[in-house]
């Protein structure tokens, strides 16, 4: 089958992935554009996951004001390299996280950075939500366990469905700027304030 500047160009631009692994990805799939996205971000896991272990200390903190200056957020996001952190792919992945984080207001970076007695505290609530339900006591764990899923999707910013496109999460995201940049990338910390509230 012939792949033709326009398709590998097209698919380049969705995904951000080299003109080569873009190629390699139409010839794989036969043309079919969706098939060659997936393939690209199957990818994209596998390299993710190769470069996990890889030191981060470079990177940049993105600042973000909403709202007319009613949410404000700050994120630092790392990088292995001083060239990458330079980079507009990069600025942009880290404006985008920046985003997220003001309009989903996530707690947690990802489901590791939930203290153990906040997890524990979800579980409780569902067990006792399952219990005045009138449902059967062999099965609240395993309500409480969906529930808790539910808890992650909410709170964890990696588990977060992707304000621009809720069929990708936030984790998905950072695999495909992994991808794109060859490079491990770590989403380090944020802060989120919003005028009113009041401090915890």
């Amino acid at each position: 089958m012939e792949i033709n500047t326009a398709q590998i160009k097209q698919l380049r631009e969705a995904t951000g992935a080299g003109v080569l692994d873009c190629r390699k990805a139409l010839l794989e799939t036969k043309g079919d554009f969706e098939k060659a996205v997936i393939y690209l971000r199957e990818k994209g896991l596998a390299a993710a996951a190769k470069r996990a272990d890889r030191e981060a200390r470079q990177g940049v903190l993105d600042l973000y004001s909403h709202g007319g200056g009613r949410v404000g957020v700050m994120v630092e996001v790392n990088c292995e390299t001083d060239f990458v952190a330079r980079t507009e792919e990069f600025r942009r992945f880290a404006h985008e996280v920046a985003l997220q984080v003001a309009a989903a207001n996530p707690r947690y970076v990802d489901v590791a950075d939930v203290p153990a007695e906040a997890l524990e505290a979800e579980r409780a609530k569902a067990r006792e939500r399952a219990r005045d339900e009138g449902k059967p006591e062999n099965v609240w764990d395993r309500i409480a366990e969906g529930m808790l899923e539910k808890f992650y999707t909410e709170a964890c910013l990696l588990r977060q469905p992707y304000v621009r496109d809720d069929k990708r999460t936030v984790g998905d995201l950072l695999k495909e700027a992994i991808s794109t940049t060859k490079e491990n990338i770590l989403i380090r910390r944020f802060t989120r304030w919003e005028v009113g509230e009041t401090a915890e």
